[in-house]
């Protein structure tokens, strides 16, 4: 089942002189429980991609469906409230919200939907987190590491169609980096979760199972881990 379909995305910024082709006729679709890495240059257009994947920002043609949804058909309220309940997202710099513990971070998405915590998924999670001993504290009292896997607690805790992720790594050292992608990982295989990295280390990109390359707006090469062995 496809949990994602891109289909002959375009995105332009500007016109005559100054027009910018961002994205480039780009289609792929991704499948449930698949670890997929979106790599390329600066300027390769997989930020943008993976803004028009999370209902971010509007393509200027194409389309985007996220578990059989047409993203970009919803109204602006309508699109707010669907990625909020289907999309998780983890950036390179947390956006924790500094008040509130560990544990409040981690549910935040479901109390500002008014929703009631599964509190057994909730301990679940924090636990395969490592944060047990965290739940209480601040973001001001955790390494950047313990931060991040904060960040993936809030990402995972609606239990998203997708998680994307945007550089996820980059404000972190080598150790921290290697542990984030682990749990990534096990975020596939343990939640059946869907997950896609943007990056633009080729190391990172290793760690899926599947790697989609970007260049000049356009979608290049699509390889998988057996084909790459």
């Amino acid at each position: 089942m496809n949990i994602i379909e891109a289909d002959r995305l375009v995105k332009t910024y500007g016109k005559d002189s100054t027009k910018v082709e961002a994205l480039r006729e780009v289609s792929f679709s991704v499948s449930q429980g698949e670890f997929a890495a979106i790599v390329g240059s600066s300027g390769s257009g997989k930020s943008t991609l993976l803004h028009m994947l999370g209902g971010l920002d509007h393509p200027t043609s194409g389309t985007v469906r996220i578990d059989g949804e047409d993203l970009y058909a919803l109204k602006e309220r309508e699109r707010a409230v669907f990625r909020r309940r289907k999309i998780g997202f983890i950036f390179q710099s947390f956006n924790l919200i500094p008040v509130l513990s560990v544990e409040e971070n981690i549910q935040l998405p479901l109390l500002l939907d008014h929703r009631q915590p599964d509190k057994e998924y909730i301990r679940d999670l924090i636990h395969t987190l490592g944060l047990d001993e965290r739940r209480k504290h601040l973001p001001s009292e955790l390494s950047g590491g313990q931060q991040q896997r904060v960040a993936i607690g809030r990402a995972l805790a609606y239990r998203p169609a997708i998680v994307l992720a945007d550089e996820p790594t980059g404000n972190l050292d080598s150790a921290n980096s290697r542990e984030v992608m682990e749990l990534l990982k096990l975020a596939v295989r343990q939640y059946h979760q869907t997950v896609i990295v943007i990056s633009h280390d080729m190391n990172i990109a290793a760690e899926a199972d599947r790697v989609l390359r970007m260049q000049d707006g356009k979608l290049v090469s699509d390889t998988r881990g057996g084909d790459r062995a």
